[in-house]
């Protein structure tokens, strides 16, 4: 699976299940932060869901419908990237997003994200990607917009989290639009 540099000291590398433990203690350094938006601060409450979480994108992997990579700034994982969905035949992917807040405000995300997608549309052939971020989100809606997606519209009450149903805004970018953002930098 795709790995490599982010500059700055940062990496982009696959989580595996092997990297349960390490991957706790990561959401136990964010995990009210993390998961105010994204549930997966909730599905990493212990050892046994991580690994539970990380087998089921390795599995995932294996099928070649999504991915889950680690962000990680001077060798400590400080957050990650996926792709929740990715049809290879629909040439359609969904990407996400987390970050600890020790690590936020250093461009993590974006240049992660941008690897990932680069890699989906270059690589695999994906023609359109999604982004979904809760309307309250206002981190992720940036990421959103630096990485030059336009927004489609807003899912009224569509995600449940934590027991609140949150509007989500859809975003996207497609290959043609993604390449030609790409050459313009």
């Amino acid at each position: 699976m795709f790995a490599g540099p982010l500059g700055d000291g940062a990496e982009l590398a696959p989580l595996l299940p092997e990297h349960a433990e390490e991957m706790t203690a990561h959401m136990d350094r964010g995990r009210e932060y993390i998961g105010r938006y994204v549930s997966i601060a909730d599905r990493c409450a212990d050892v046994d869901g991580t690994r539970a979480l990380l087998e089921v994108f390795a599995a995932r992997a294996e099928a070649d419908t999504g991915r889950i990579w680690g962000i990680r700034l001077d060798g400590a994982l400080v957050g990650g990237v996926l792709f929740r969905t990715f049809d290879t035949v629909m040439e359609t992917a969904e990407a996400g997003c987390w970050l600890e807040p020790a690590a936020v405000g250093r461009g993590l995300v974006t240049r992660a994200t941008t690897a990932i997608i680069d890699w989906a549309v270059e690589e695999r052939g994906i023609y359109r990607v999604d982004w979904y971020a809760s309307d309250r989100n206002a981190a992720s809606v940036a990421v959103a917009e630096r990485l030059g997606m336009t927004r489609e519209g807003l899912l009224r009450a569509a995600y449940l989290h934590r027991g609140e149903r949150y509007d989500m805004e859809v975003w996207s970018v497609l290959a043609p639009e993604w390449r030609e953002r790409r050459r313009d930098r």
